[in-house]
């Protein structure tokens, strides 16, 4: 288990402005390394703040984007062209403004039947990287009220799956389906990054971090097993309720 890391900013705005520079560092540290920096994005309102970021000048001139792939750690099952879609709003967000090319964007494609759109991304995943384990150099992660992160929500199935792959979701509650990386999967990446602001969101944070281990309740508990560094991105408010 890996012990959290944490960067507190008094704003969200100065909190979304220390993980562009963190993603630019981790990214640039991949390629020096390996050739290619791969990053799994996650979705909703609090990253769509980042990608608009990375896509301005001071953030875009400093990386070499052709050696980006892109993933998603969980989608909305709509339509491609839904105003929901995860991979609508970072196409409009960064891969747009910076010219992303198509053959480095890994998309979800919820034309197909959920489960098996799941099991083609995974199997679009392990071609990528021809690998045993797929170990992301980056996971970028929020963290709902309700303590899920990805599409980990709680009194789910997938909160149990044991495989290191990507799992269809159905959330009764809402009668829809989500595309979802499971935990394993997740938790293999070299950093995992969750960006969280507000104080909405104060009381998940310490319930995540500290309380006593109750999965079905706070999914994203499950990531205290990650094996890389997990870096946890706030603001004042939303770590206001944190006891250590």
């Amino acid at each position: 288990m890996s012990q959290p890391i944490f960067h507190i900013s008094d704003t969200a705005d100065q909190t979304v402005v220390a993980l562009a520079d963190f993603f630019v560092e981790t990214a640039k540290r991949a390629i020096a390394e390996n050739g290619r920096f791969s990053v799994a994005l996650s979705g909703g309102s609090s990253p769509k703040k980042l990608y608009e970021l990375l896509a301005t000048p001071d953030f875009s001139r400093q990386l070499d984007w052709d050696k980006v792939d892109f993933f998603f750690g969980d989608e909305r099952y709509v339509p491609a062209d839904h105003p929901d879609s995860n991979a609508l709003m970072v196409k409009k967000a960064l891969f747009d403004p910076l010219r992303i090319p198509a053959a480095n964007i890994f998309t979800v494609d919820t034309s197909l039947p959920p489960d098996e759109a799941a099991r083609q991304y995974t199997e679009a995943i392990q071609k990528r990287y021809q690998a045993v384990q797929v170990r992301f150099d980056l996971m970028l992660l929020g963290l709902g009220d309700n303590s899920h992160t990805a599409s980990l929500f709680p009194h789910t199935p997938v909160l149990h799956d044991p495989s290191v792959s990507v799992k269809a979701v159905f959330l009764a509650d809402q009668n829809v389906y989500r595309i979802t990386m499971t935990a394993p999967l997740i938790n293999l990446a070299h950093r995992l990054a969750f960006l969280v602001y507000g104080k909405g969101k104060a009381e998940a944070v310490e319930a995540v971090l500290n309380g006593p281990e109750d999965i079905e309740n706070h999914p994203a508990q499950l990531l205290r097993k990650a094996v890389g560094e997990v870096h946890w991105f706030l603001d004042e408010p939303a770590a206001s309720a944190l006891s250590r």
